[in-house]
């Protein structure tokens, strides 16, 4: 699934090809579950003809800011929903199928907006494909303000706590720290392999419970969930330019063909300069990958993990990650209707008043 990296570069390709930019012309296919309280004639009449102001991200959705009157469109890709311009392959995830062409229309697509350009007779052209429907478009009055964004947590890039209240809100948890990580209520953005990639460069093992977890340990969890977003979203999520040390390169060969998927390329390595020992394990109901030398289960953690399978005591984690968020209970709910403000006022604020 598309994660915080690949998302931010999707919000930026928007952004290059159509800030400040009308839309002219909106096509959709019908789509009963994709359009999510919306229909794609809906979806197609409220942002056609509106110019495009901001296209912003908070963890796995992105939207689009329009001028004028009527809501705006908010997207979440799933599993394998991406972006596509006309005569170029799609944008990719690492785990996204790799047969596409630049054939237009594209299959899956769900919408195509026909974007204004310099040369009015040739507009920029650009779809948003979903082969297994497993992505969601809304249209919402004020993105931020309103599900799926406000029920999320914090957003490793936008708006990362400081650190003791990343430790309050680790510590009062009981399940496994991957699953926790994996919950968007808790961390949004962060999906599989970021997590994977933070619990590994924090040496830390998947399955250690939350409340075991040393100052040390946390202090590195902070450090490194925030560390790691930022240098894939720098690169704009392109894993060839990855760091050389990076867990993301080797953790793919797990299974079947192993040996050819790793052929030519250099072994991760331990500090020591000796080969690493890659491991897997299913936690929070998704498949882990992690160094045996270097993330240790202390003996309290493997117990109880053995004892409760390594379950999350949080709200349960689909494998597919269907919906955006899990809602946590004991949530205050607002009251009333809250003054209109500005995307960018409303990320500062939820900037500040984040708290894990």
């Amino acid at each position: 699934m598309p994660e915080l990296p690949e998302v931010e570069r999707a919000a930026a390709l928007l952004r290059s090809i159509a800030l400040n930019k009308r839309i002219e012309k909106v096509q959709t296919t019908e789509d009963t579950i994709v359009f999510s309280g919306t229909t794609h004639d809906e979806f197609a009449d409220e942002i056609t003809g509106r110019t495009i102001t901001n296209v912003g991200r908070y963890g796995k959705v992105f939207y689009f800011e329009l001028d004028g009157a009527g809501r705006m469109p908010v997207f979440h890709f799933g599993m394998t929903g991406m972006l596509q311009v006309r005569g170029e392959v799609p944008i990719h995830y690492r785990e996204a199928p790799r047969k596409t062409s630049t054939d237009w229309p594209p299959r899956f697509m769900k919408f195509i907006l026909h974007i204004a350009s310099d040369d009015p007779d040739s507009p920029v052209e650009v779809a948003f494909l979903d082969a297994r429907r497993l992505g969601r478009i809304r249209l919402c009055t004020t993105p931020l303000t309103e599900p799926p964004i406000s029920n999320m947590g914090f957003d490793p890039v936008l708006s990362m706590p400081d650190l003791e209240y990343f430790k309050k809100g680790v510590l009062k948890r009981t399940s496994p720290i991957k699953a926790l990580l994996l919950d968007q209520s808790f961390s949004a953005g962060v999906g599989n392999w970021v997590a994977d990639e933070i619990l590994y460069h924090a040496r830390v093992h998947p399955e250690q419970r939350c409340n075991t977890l040393t100052d040390e340990q946390l202090t590195a969890l902070h450090h490194q969930t925030s560390e790691v977003c930022r240098i894939a979203v720098q690169v704009n999520a392109d894993d060839s330019k990855f760091p050389d040390d990076w867990l993301f390169k080797h953790r793919w060969d797990k299974g079947k063909g192993k040996a050819k998927k790793a052929k030519g390329r250099e072994p991760l390595k331990l500090p020591s300069g000796e080969p690493a020992t890659i491991k897997w394990v299913t936690v929070g109901g998704r498949t882990s990958a992690y160094v045996t030398e270097l993330q240790h289960l202390p003996k309290a953690s493997r117990v109880e993990a053995d004892h409760e399978d390594g379950a999350s005591d949080l709200t349960p984690l689909s494998a597919s990650d269907t919906e955006v968020v899990v809602k946590t209970a004991g949530k205050r709910k607002r009251k009333g209707k809250e003054p209109v403000e500005s995307q960018e006022s409303l990320l500062k604020r939820r900037s500040a008043r984040t708290k894990v």
